[in-house]
């Protein structure tokens, strides 16, 4: 599975946080409280939804499972005029990212190993200091084999 490298331009979103690691996943929390209020956000640009974390800095050396992590459920939007009780704006810097074109299970982590085991160490990238996310669109279905979604891998030229 080859990603297609593309320049993010930076983006206004409206969304919600929750501080977790891998051991203590929250997402599924997270995305509970938040997809029901998505539609109080105004000026939504289109469906889709961001699952977004920011990692701190050497997040990854050495990896550990039980460090913590912002993660974020967003909504992109057009302005910022309301911001939901509850909710905040979430200003996604722009850059270099590898985009990966995902179908299967959420919860298959192999191509999360494929990314950062197999593709990164053979690519011309390193991995940048900036936000990973996701993004949910409409073919994202829960629980479904099926499923599609973007993985976007933040990078910068070796």
């Amino acid at each position: 599975m080859q990603p297609t490298i593309q320049i993010l331009q930076e983006k206004q979103l409206i969304g919600q946080s929750e501080m977790m690691s891998l051991v203590e996943d929250k997402t599924h929390q997270l995305f509970r409280t938040f997809m029901p209020r998505r539609k109080e956000i105004p000026n939504l640009i289109n469906a889709d939804t961001f699952d977004l974390r920011v990692y701190p800095e050497d997040y990854y050396r050495p990896f550990d499972p039980s460090q913590p992590f912002a993660k974020w459920a967003l909504a992109e939007v057009s302005k910022v005029e309301a911001i939901p009780h509850g909710m905040e704006v979430y200003n996604l810097i722009g850059g270099q990212y590898a985009v990966f074109h995902y179908k299967g299970l959420s919860s298959d982590q192999r191509i999360y190993k494929y990314i950062f085991m197999e593709w990164l160490p053979q690519s011309g990238y390193t991995l940048a200091d900036r936000p990973h996310f996701e993004v949910l669109g409409e073919k994202t279905k829960l629980n479904d084999p099926n499923s599609e979604e973007e993985i976007w891998i933040p990078i910068e030229e070796k």
